[in-house]
């Protein structure tokens, strides 16, 4: 990575997803040049694309009687990379209202005893975070407000505040299917047919727009630079 001078603000984005052509990749890279515009240095970590293994090891367990532990060199590097950002950003499909297994175990590895919590003082503390989960679920979908609050309550209350954040924020992005689909009264999953062509475009456009308020709101709340 570049090296950090003492003026620039970093956003570390992380992209948290298995195909480099999915709608949640692409979401990454315009969020990554939305904040560049925004006058960030961006580090964009492809969970997928660099092998990030998920799964818990024994050199990553945490030792509760050690927080000092070494852990791995990848998950050492990865703490690197959250310390010298500023702002941390996780795009991620919603699976199950919860993150993926990609995302949740990167937080299990990387956030650990010793480095994330377990401190008087958080090593992380002032530093912001912005979850952008993009939601198979349409706009109107009434299910998408309880969606939201557990969201926010696993990921903002249970992860980013408890690790000392300053400020942290989800937002939900629905209509991230191509093929719209909603549950019914009945618990029947209902899916509709498939848009393509200018009706496509538009959706992306406005999906696009959506991502764009959300890191514009987001950086909005951002207390200014001494």
């Amino acid at each position: 990575m570049p090296h950090r001078s003492s003026t620039a603000r970093t956003a570390l984005v992380v992209l948290a997803h298995h195909r480099a052509d999915s709608l949640t990749a692409s979401t990454a890279r315009r969020t990554a040049a939305h904040l560049e515009t925004a006058g960030y240095r961006v580090d964009l970590l492809d969970l997928h694309a660099e092998g990030f293994d998920p799964r818990m090891n024994a050199a990553d367990q945490p030792d509760w009687g050690n927080r000092d532990k070494r852990y791995s060199n990848e998950a050492q590097a990865h703490m690197q990379r959250v310390l010298d950002a500023d702002v941390v950003v996780a795009v991620f499909p919603v699976y199950w209202q919860s993150v993926p297994a990609l995302l949740k175990g990167w937080i299990d590895r990387v956030w650990n005893y010793g480095f994330a919590y377990g401190r008087s003082k958080p090593r992380l503390a002032g530093k912001r975070m912005l979850w952008l989960g993009l939601a198979g679920a349409t706009s109107h979908d009434p299910v998408t407000e309880g969606m939201h609050a557990v969201l926010e309550t696993n990921l903002s209350e249970g992860i980013a505040y408890y690790c000392g954040f300053s400020h942290s924020r989800v937002a939900l992005l629905p209509d991230a299917e191509e093929r719209p689909q909603r549950i019914d009264a009945e618990g029947n999953l209902l899916v509709g047919d498939a848009v393509a062509g200018a009706e496509r475009e538009a959706q992306y456009a406005e999906f696009d727009r959506r991502t764009r308020k959300a890191v514009e709101g987001f950086l909005a709340a951002e207390p200014a630079a001494a």
